[in-house]
């Protein structure tokens, strides 16, 4: 009597594949729209920022002192006669020889001038009926303290380009170079998700009122925080229960005015982890095992024009999992061109002999020595541990390091912007 052999699990999936095989589905299809420079932090350009002007449009002071001819200062303690007095906003008259002009940071530097010399370094000279005189304490040199026309931006230069997401940083220079409005991708709508009978809301269940195996929906609060900050519009469907039924039909409305829908939870191979058989019904799913710890199962699909993404219900994995794939995704469905995370070396003060056979993310923080610490509980469960964190390590499967060793860490810092 022969016995059925059980099926064979297929190999589990490398995260860089998985990203790149999401990556290659997330087509930028959502339009853009025009919104006021004030309103664009966070947002991706859609089309390139070229500049009209030049930036500074003349040669200026960066400092609050006096416009001098060097050939007039070949000696400290050279006195010249202060001639004009320009602020920021005016236009002096050429400089005579032997005469210095009273400037401040951000006025144009008079013809024939070619140095300035800071305030501090000079001594001023009263001197009734004019402008007084300066005393020149430091030879200056040739083009010090000067600003030259052009040399933050020349005109025609693209300043921010396609595909760019906007920081505070850029915001202003997309101002500097007369923009007040700026198009950029439309937002992302996205459905979100939480599957699991165990699930209870803070504030409709006090701790002391939980039933038993009840907890509390983090990964909600989480979640909409993360897509918030990805610039999404979203729209919350709170708690499915664990039914066939009521997540089909869930996944049905969500699809309907959603770009993506995404799931926390119930995507694993347990009998009440319905979410694979629901998206199936209305559409395909591929469903993954991910070589990274934590967060190991992993669904993408299509109910229509919507995505899918499916979640890991383990706090920390979800987390991870969002950041390290759904992130990357939801950026380049805006068209941003940057989306993976930019790992940097580090030293480890601690040791790691265990190597999993999966690439692992440690979570763990730097410390006053410039090396990193490791949080004590590794578990997929122990939220605490991205809180106390400020990045993970990336350690790739079956690799162990040492105290000293170098490693790759990305920060929370780059994954949360």
């Amino acid at each position: 009597m022969s016995e059925t052999a059980a099926p064979k699990r297929p190999p589990l999936m490398p995260l860089d594949e998985a990203l790149a095989t999401l990556l290659a589905k997330a087509t930028p299809v959502l339009g853009s729209e025009s919104v006021s420079t004030f309103e664009a932090d966070g947002r991706v350009l859609a089309q390139d920022v070229v500049s009209g002007l030049t930036v500074p449009p003349r040669d200026n002071s960066s400092m609050d002192g006096y416009a001098v001819r060097t050939a007039d200062c070949g000696t400290a303690g050279a006195e010249l006669s202060v001639a004009q007095r320009i602020p920021a906003g005016t236009v002096g008259v050429a400089l005579a020889a032997g005469t210095a002009a009273r400037i401040f940071t951000g006025a144009q530097i008079p013809e024939g001038a070619d140095a300035v010399v800071m305030q501090e370094d000079t001594t001023a000279v009263p001197e009734e009926g004019s402008l007084g005189r300066v005393r020149i304490d430091l030879v200056p040199a040739a083009g010090q303290w000067i600003r030259r026309a052009g040399e933050d931006v020349a005109s025609g230069d693209v300043v921010l380009s396609r595909g760019e997401r906007l920081s505070p940083a850029g915001l202003g220079l997309a101002a500097s170079v007369g923009m007040d409005r700026l198009l950029v991708a439309k937002r992302p709508r996205v459905a979100l998700l939480s599957t699991g009978d165990e699930l209870v809301m803070p504030g409709e269940v006090a701790p002391e009122a939980m039933k038993p195996g009840a907890i509390y929906n983090s990964n909600r609060f989480f979640m909409r925080a993360l897509l918030h900050r990805l610039g999404c519009e979203v729209n919350d469907l709170g708690i499915v229960p664990d039914d066939r039924e009521a997540t089909i039909d869930a996944l049905r409305r969500a699809a309907e005015s959603n770009d993506v829908i995404i799931t926390t939870g119930g995507v694993s191979v347990g009998e009440e982890d319905h979410i694979k058989a629901a998206v199936q019904a209305l559409g395909e799913l591929q469903l993954w095992s991910l070589s990274m710890k934590p967060g190991k199962p992993f669904a993408y699909g299509r109910i229509g024009k919507a995505h899918v993404t499916g979640l890991p219900g383990n706090p920390v994995s979800s987390f991870l999992t969002f950041l390290l794939l759904v992130r990357p995704f939801l950026l380049t469905l805006q068209g941003a061109t940057r989306v993976a995370p930019q790992p940097i070396a580090v030293r480890a003060d601690f040791d790691w002999p265990r190597a999993d056979k999966r690439r692992e993310f440690l979570r763990a923080r730097r410390n006053a020595q410039g090396g990193l610490d490791l949080f004590g509980n590794q578990s997929s469960g122990v939220l605490t541990s991205a809180v106390w964190g400020d990045g993970v390590i990336d350690t790739p499967a079956g690799q162990p390091f040492k105290a000293g060793d170098m490693v790759q860490f990305i920060s929370f810092a780059s994954l949360l912007a």
